[in-house]
């Protein structure tokens, strides 16, 4: 996988390239949920590529990105994901951050709003965690820590995918491919992004200035973050579209792929039908 350098910390992409033809198509950049890589959105990426470029980045000690000593917060893996704009030269893009990948999605939006075109969030929140559940993610994050992920799997799956897809012979085989994923990765590196998820900050007060195009998806079932954290934002963001997927958990993008593409699709086309003319890239 391409590694990308961004002030010395090397930061692993996939970059599908230009569509065949279409040399200035514009690039959408997709930010992971927690506990995954941009593999998540590789349904999204095999039929946007056709129309757009396509690139995906894992954050720190996560997917094929190594562990830092630090660095895990999420105003450091803003500055990551700029890092990776302007070094791909990319820049305005359509940025679509699920969960951890929306936490900085918003900041993106709201601190550096030139870099964007759009923004979609999937199954996130402006809050701070729930204190009711830092403990519980916290002892999780320790015994992965120690043990693995084999013998909590099913505890943390629970959080991750909705009850009916869990159910499903597709959605046990992507339970079983998520597990076998995260047995090859740093746990100490994963134990750190689960306490920079918990110990992220609010970022409410800043969603009223984002003024880019907006559209925020949410799984009916979800359970990480719930349907009222997608409505909170959407009545912050201006203007932004809010929808809601049935018999869908938070990992949405796995889950209800179609959907979540067609919903992609009709958003980007309805922004590049409405802009004849690309801005300029940002350097």
């Amino acid at each position: 996988m391409p590694i990308i350098t961004v002030d010395g910390v090397p930061i692993a992409c996939v970059d599908t390239g230009a569509p065949a033809g279409r040399p200035d198509a514009a690039t959408v950049v997709f930010g992971h949920g927690l506990l995954f890589g941009g593999w998540m959105f590789r349904a999204q990426l095999e039929a946007l590529r056709r129309d757009y470029r396509c690139v995906t980045l894992d954050w720190r000690g996560q997917g094929d990105t190594p562990p830092t000593a630090e660095g895990y917060d999420m105003d450091t893996l803003t500055a990551d994901a700029v890092g990776v704009i302007r070094a791909l030269e990319v820049g305005p893009v359509h940025w679509v951050g699920l969960s951890m990948g929306g936490f900085v999605g918003q900041r993106l939006a709201a601190r550096h709003g030139e870099l964007l075109r759009s923004l979609t969030l999937l199954d996130t929140s402006a809050r701070a965690e729930d204190p009711s559940k830092i403990g519980e993610y916290h002892r999780l994050a320790l015994a992965l820590r120690w043990f693995g992920i084999r013998p909590i799997a099913g505890k943390v799956a629970a959080h991750l995918f909705g009850p009916s897809f869990r159910a499903s012979g597709t959605g046990k085989a992507v339970v079983r491919e998520w597990s076998r994923r995260l047995t090859g990765i740093d746990r100490a590196g994963t134990r750190n992004a689960v306490h920079g998820v918990t110990e992220r900050g609010a970022v409410e007060d800043e969603l009223p200035a984002i003024t880019v195009p907006t559209q925020i998806i949410v799984g009916d079932d979800d359970a990480a973050t719930p349907l009222p954290q997608a409505r909170h934002i959407a009545s912050l963001i201006p203007h932004a579209q809010l929808h809601i997927i049935p018999a869908c958990g938070h990992s949405s993008s796995l889950e209800q792929p179609e959907a979540v593409t067609e919903l992609l699709r009709g958003f980007l086309t309805s922004i590049e039908s409405s802009t004849p003319t690309r801005e300029p890239r940002t350097t």
